[in-house]
């Protein structure tokens, strides 16, 4: 008697971008959608080659990384995005010219797990990074005096009784507020990433998140939630916690802190998708200027099926709640 004919094959674990370079995430309508957000603001850091996360070694002789996959499929072979449309058209408003004076923008051709592993770094921040302990004392210094400065300016004393201190204190308060800029996604992952045949929603939500705005250097404050479906593969859940650390520990406005995370997480994992939804209070409309003491401002970014799907969407959003 013959037998049964066997059943389909069972797929593989390994995720298919690491067998065979593609990316779950390089669809028609997905690839558009990063290939627009990688390519809207020219950063400091555009000539740097991406390192690939699952080979960090892979530095080539003449200095690049081996790593095309990581860049928009349109600009691989173009590092320089002048010729690309969205840089050629002129904006509407000046103040709208896209410059290279906002180097920490998540909009950048380079993913966040970049040839120097600063994750998206701003100018001075290799510097600081790298600096001896003279040199960070030497900083500390500096800011000290700078804050001594700030405080006659408003006119107080700095040496009366309850101020002598206040300047060294509050430098090492902000260099303290600031710490994100001295880590990057990499270190932070630290290989926490597991094979895992699971394809349904991971949340971790109400993330607490304290950053400084950019603008007034005063505090917004607020919780995060972040989702995504895995593709094989799961990072570990404080990890989510930890990036989202990082990232709101630099000087920031909300939507690109929103969008960070939600990139960050997408290269390192390369997921079905991903959602990041940020609410907080923002003391630079609390304390001044408007001053509603009880408005909040919300912010998300969707990436893949998040995006695509308004039924996964929505199963999200109401599990948020």
């Amino acid at each position: 008697m013959d037998s049964p004919p066997l059943g389909q094959k069972l797929k593989s674990a390994l995720p298919s971008h690491l067998s065979n370079g593609g990316s779950p995430l390089h669809t028609s309508v997905d690839h558009k959608e990063r290939e627009s957000l990688f390519a809207s603001i020219t950063s400091s850091a555009s000539h740097r080659q991406p390192i690939d996360l699952e080979s960090p070694d892979s530095q080539l002789s003449n200095g690049t990384v081996n790593s095309p996959t990581y860049l928009p499929r349109a600009l691989s072979l173009k590092h320089d995005l002048g010729s690309h449309p969205r840089f050629t058209e002129a904006a509407r408003d000046p103040r709208d010219q896209l410059t290279a004076s906002r180097p920490a923008s998540p909009y950048t051709l380079n993913p966040p797990i970049d040839f120097d592993g600063l994750s998206w770094p701003c100018l001075g921040t290799r510097e600081r990074l790298e600096a001896t302990p003279e040199q960070t004392q030497e900083r500390l210094i500096k800011l000290s005096g700078a804050v001594k400065t700030i405080l006659e300016c408003i006119g107080e004393d700095p040496e009366r009784e309850g101020l002598r201190g206040t300047p060294e204190r509050y430098a090492r308060a902000m260099l303290f507020f600031t710490k994100g800029y001295e880590e990057n996604v990499r270190d932070i992952v630290n290989g926490a990433v597991f094979q895992e045949d699971h394809d349904e929603l991971v949340i971790v939500k109400d993330i607490e998140v304290f950053s400084l705005c950019e603008h007034h250097l005063v505090p917004f404050t607020g919780k995060m939630h972040i989702g995504y479906i895995p593709n094989r593969r799961v990072l570990g859940l404080s990890k989510l916690a930890r990036i989202a650390e990082m990232f709101s520990r630099r000087l920031q406005v909300q939507e690109r802190l929103t969008k960070q995370v939600a990139l960050a997480l997408s290269e390192i994992l390369r997921p079905l998708g991903v959602a990041v939804v940020m609410e907080s209070s923002h003391l630079c409309m609390v304390m001044r200027g408007v001053q509603k003491t009880s408005a909040l401002t919300t912010t998300s970014c969707m990436l893949g099926r998040m995006r695509s799907s308004a039924k996964t969407r929505e199963e999200f959003l109401r599990l948020i709640k």
